[in-house]
């Protein structure tokens, strides 16, 4: 199997092509309802994708979730998927959804800063405990937020109290073999630098990482990885594959929710 066939998800998901649109049609509808609990487009830093949408519970928040999106760190932003943020809204809490800057504009180490920035500004506005999640390239950068080098001040990441990396990439040297890396540049260095599964969890943050049962084999490779490397839980969840391994998201009583809410 060749290194781009090995990550090539679309290509093994029956109607592939018609997520895209659902995901944008049903994120829009969400941040229509929302109404003055939707606060939109608040700047975490100067450059043009650098900001985040936050929504607020009824009521006082229990503590700010963050969802981190997917597409190899090359597509999509923060406005794809603000309806992943129903479920954990549904138990109190409040949820941030960032973009932040895509190769070839920026290198994965510079995406990682931007998601510590991201957080840093949500965490000011949210007063609890935080936890973290990311799909994919978002799993990456979640799992980046659990690492001790992560960038985050030393009192914002003892608020980090758990972490779920759904599908996420833990080791980039594969991904040095594909054809994307034209655009990602992803060298030795910043592989060793940037890999999850070569660094050290921060102690006292909890990490449960989830993956789909149908996903690609280099995929469950990635997670099961992670898991080992961190001698952490892994979740297979039975029947998923790459795109709706993130829909349990929008469901207060999904075993994803509630993990990830604690409740």
């Amino acid at each position: 199997m060749t290194p781009d066939l090995a990550y090539a998800n679309a290509a093994f998901i029956p109607g592939a092509d018609a997520f895209p649109p659902r995901w944008a049609t049903e994120a829009e509808a969400f941040r229509a309802a929302q109404g003055a609990r939707a606060e939109l487009g608040l700047s975490y830093g100067p450059g043009p994708r650098q900001k985040l949408d936050l929504f607020r519970p009824e009521g006082a928040a229990i503590g700010l979730m963050v969802f981190v999106h997917g597409g190899y760190w090359l597509a999509f932003g923060r406005e794809s998927w603000s309806h992943l943020a129903a479920g954990a809204l549904a138990h109190g809490w409040a949820v941030a959804l960032p973009s932040y800057t895509l190769a070839p504009e920026a290198r994965v180490g510079s995406m990682t800063a931007e998601v510590g920035q991201a957080i840093t500004l949500a965490a000011a506005l949210v007063d609890g405990p935080i936890v973290v999640t990311g799909h994919s390239a978002g799993g990456h950068l979640s799992a980046r937020m659990a690492c001790g080098d992560a960038p985050l001040a030393p009192d914002l990441a003892e608020r980090v109290s758990r972490v779920i990396p759904i599908s996420p990439l833990a080791e980039l040297s594969p991904l040095m073999a594909t054809a994307m890396n034209e655009k990602l540049c992803i060298d030795e260095d910043e592989a060793a630098r940037e890999s999850p599964a070569r660094l050290t969890p921060r102690p006292g943050c909890a990490v449960t990482v989830w993956v789909g049962g149908q996903e690609r084999p280099s995929f469950l490779w990635q997670a099961r990885t992670l898991s080992e490397a961190w001698s952490c839980p892994w979740h297979v969840a039975a029947g998923r594959h790459h795109f709706d391994v993130i829909d349990d998201l929008v469901d207060p009583q999904s075993l994803l929710v509630r993990t990830l809410t604690g409740t």
